[in-house]
C-alpha cells in the first residue's frame, strides 16, 4: 500500500492559497508547477472535495477551500511553533521569520534591525514585506507585524507598544519662502499639500485642538503618493507641505532641506508590534520584540514625549 504523506500535500496547498497561482507557490516550494498541480489534485480526491477555482487568469479558493485554508493554516503554523521551539531549545533565534512592515518607516527604521539580527544569528531566514494597511497575520503566515495608529480589536493578536511618533507637518524652505508659514490649520487650505493616499481615497492629517483631543483633516490633496519615501522626496522638491512621523524626517529636520511648522498643534501616533496569540512565542519572535522595545526604551525608535494636554 502506497504511503501519503497528508502534511506535504497541506503545504503545497496552503503555499498555493497565499501565493494565488501554481506557478508562484512551485517557486516558493522550489518544485515544478506540474508537481504542485498533481498533489492538489491528489488532496481534492483524497478530501473528495473541490478546492479551487480555476481558470486561466484566476486561481481562488472555494468555500470548502476557504474552511479548510483556515484549519490548515492554524494547523501548520502550531506544528511550525512546536518544531522551531523543540529546534531551539537553548533559546537561540532559528527558522523562517516572516514579519510585515510600513513601507517607510520599515525600510528606514526595522530594516536594519532585521539585518543586524541576521547577521548576529545566520540561523535566521528572513522574508519580509512591506504595506500600510492592517493584514490577518494568521492569513497571510506573518510572525510578526507593526503599524500605526490605534490597535485593532483583535482578540487572536498580541500587542507591544513601540511608543509615539509625533507627526510634523514639514517643508522646504523654498516654498515657505515662497508661499509663506501656516501660523493655524486652517491656513493649511491655502497651501499645497502632499498627502498619503489608500485605497482610492487621500488620507488626512492630525493635530491636536485647544482640548489637547486629536482631531482629523483633510488638507488640499494637491500631490498623492500612496508610499512615504515619495511623499518625503515631493516635500524636499519643494511641491508643499507634507505630513510624517519624526523618525523620517529627523536628518532633514536637522540639516535644514525641511521647516518644520504648526509645531504647537502636532499630535502623535502609536506605533505598536502585533503577532497571532498563539500557546508558543518563537525564539525568533521573542529575540525581534526585546530588542525593539530594547531601542524603544533607548529613544532610537521614540521621539520627544506628547505634550501634557495629549
Amino acid at each position: 500500500m502506497a504511503v501519503i504523506d497528508p502534511l506535504g500535500g497541506i503545504r503545497t496547498f496552503i503555499a498555493a492559497a497565499r501565493a494565488g497561482s501554481f506557478t508562484a507557490a512551485a517557486a516558493e516550494l522550489d518544485v515544478s508547477k506540474s508537481a504542485v498541480g498533481k498533489s492538489i489534485a491528489r488532496l481534492e480526491e483524497r478530501l473528495r472535495i473541490k478546492l479551487f477555482h480555476r481558470t486561466t487568469r484566476r486561481l481562488a479558493l472555494t468555500v470548502d477551500g476557504e474552511a479548510y485554508y483556515a484549519t490548515c493554516a492554524a494547523a501548520l503554523g502550531e506544528i511550525q511553533a512546536m518544531e522551531d521551539t523543540l529546534a531551539a531549545r537553548s533559546g537561540v533565534p532559528g527558522g523562517r521569520l516572516r514579519i510585515d512592515l510600513p513601507m517607510f518607516y520599515g525600510r528606514r527604521v526595522v530594516l536594519p534591525v532585521l539585518l543586524r539580527m541576521s547577521q548576529r544569528y545566520p540561523q535566521v531566514q528572513l522574508t519580509v514585506t512591506f504595506s500600510d494597511d492592517l493584514i490577518d497575520p494568521v492569513k497571510e503566515g506573518v510572525d510578526l507585524l507593526i503599524r500605526f495608529g490605534p490597535l485593532p480589536d483583535a482578540s487572536a493578536l498580541v500587542a507591544r507598544s513601540l511608543g509615539r511618533q509625533q507627526l510634523v507637518t514639514c517643508a522646504a524652505p523654498g516654498y515657505l519662502a515662497a508661499s509663506g508659514t501656516p501660523a493655524t490649520v486652517p491656513d493649511l487650505m491655502r497651501h499645497q499639500c502632499i498627502v498619503g493616499y489608500r485605497r482610492g481615497q487621500p488620507l488626512g492629517w492630525s493635530f491636536y485642538d485647544a482640548g489637547g483631543k486629536v482631531t482629523r483633516c483633510a488638507p488640499p490633496p494637491t500631490h498623492q503618493f500612496d508610499d512615504g519615501e515619495a511623499i518625503l522626496g515631493a516635500a524636499l522638491a519643494g511641491c508643499g507641505l507634507c505630513q510624517l512621523p519624526r523618525s523620517l524626517l529627523e536628518a532633514n529636520l536637522a540639516d535644514g532641506s525641511l521647516v518644520a511648522v504648526l509645531g504647537d498643534v502636532s499630535a502623535y501616533m502609536e506605533v505598536n508590534l502585533l503577532w497571532p496569540r498563539t500557546r508558543h512565542v518563537l525564539p525568533k519572535v521573542r529575540w525581534l520584540v526585546d530588542e525593539l522595545v530594547c531601542l524603544r526604551e533607548k529613544g532610537e525608535l521614540d521621539c520627544p514625549s506628547a505634550p501634557a494636554t495629549a
